[in-house]
């Protein structure tokens, strides 16, 4: 089974941005999250057309099953 986390936020331009993590640590918690992405907006590392992030708006764990048929 794979496990993605998708972290979503808004940039100071009011843009949305979606940063996935493949295969996420297995005993992550809300707070490692919330943490995480307070530490993201706060490098300043990530931006969209000049903006850097500016709120954390959601945070998701996606699990996916893939079954080969041939």
């Amino acid at each position: 089974m794979a496990q993605v986390l998708e972290m979503q936020f808004e940039t100071s331009g009011g843009k949305k941005l979606t940063i996935s993590v493949d295969e996420p640590r297995a005993n992550l918690t809300t707070l490692d999250v919330e943490t995480g992405m307070q530490a993201l907006i706060a490098s300043n590392v990530f931006e969209v057309n000049g903006f850097g992030l500016a709120n954390a708006l959601s945070a998701r764990l996606i699990e996916r099953n893939v079954s080969d048929l041939m």
